[in-house]
């Protein structure tokens, strides 16, 4: 709760901050709109960045959980096998360092301008981040732990989820918090780059026809919008920690 009033004190000090710059320097609107024109756009295309909204949001949360899942069996994968980690970790390494930019129009190309080619984008910018989050907890498992397991003689299986699974909850914990700030960017990307629907989408319409307005609108939606994903997520974590510990 503490939290949230901070939150609410920092935007609405930006938010002064944005008008009266806007105020006192006679930018043209055309450059940079005042929040208050931002705010009339807003209420008068509500419906508009609504529809539009729930396009990205869904793309987003699908790109999220998918994109959470495979982090985390890949993971596993690379704690248990040799073979695994040979093969994977030159893969995900070398999957980023291409930016992530750069593989939009062949997802589109590939995948249509659908919503199969934004969830990919956000499954590829989340996926590393989740694996590599939660193979660091795996493979840093404190060593008591395994002694006192190697004593009771666990099976490897069992050594793995009643063990390092557990210990390792706090990094796949942080891997997810990251994952719910980069989804947004990638599916937003993805609908730049080309879409007919999505708050990205609409942000490069309402540039096209100079609707600047319309534009910083669409962009606020999404910076809330994120950052309502991101505090649902992170209570979500916060009471499975306590419930873990």
């Amino acid at each position: 709760m503490r939290g949230a009033r901070y939150t609410v004190a920092a935007l609405a000090s930006v938010g002064i901050v944005w008008q009266l710059a806007v105020m006192l320097t006679g930018v043209p609107r055309y450059i940079l709109p005042s929040l208050s024109d931002v705010l009339v756009a807003f209420a008068d295309n509500w419906q508009l960045i609504g529809e539009h909204l729930l396009v990205t949001l869904t793309e987003v949360v699908l790109g999220l959980v998918i994109g959470t899942c495979l982090g985390f069996v890949t993971a596993l994968q690379l704690e248990m096998s040799t073979s695994a980690r040979l093969f994977l970790r030159p893969i995900l390494i070398f999957s980023q360092a291409i930016p992530v930019f750069a593989l939009a129009p062949l997802l589109t190309l590939w995948l249509g301008y659908g919503m199969i080619s934004k969830v990919v984008m956000a499954i590829l910018i989340i996926y590393f981040p989740v694996t590599s989050s939660f193979y660091d907890g795996l493979s840093t498992t404190p060593k008591p732990l395994l002694d006192l397991a190697a004593t009771m003689r666990t099976t490897k299986w069992r050594q793995l989820f009643l063990i390092k699974v557990p210990a390792a909850a706090p990094s796949l914990f942080s891997g997810i918090r990251l994952a719910a700030v980069y989804a947004p960017i990638g599916a937003t990307i993805g609908e730049w780059v080309g879409s007919s629907q999505g708050l990205g989408y609409l942000m490069l319409l309402a540039s096209g026809r100079v609707k600047i307005d319309l534009m910083f609108a669409s962009l606020l939606t999404l910076g809330v919008m994120s950052m309502g994903l991101y505090a649902i997520i992170t209570l979500l974590l916060s009471r499975l920690s306590r419930y873990h510990n």
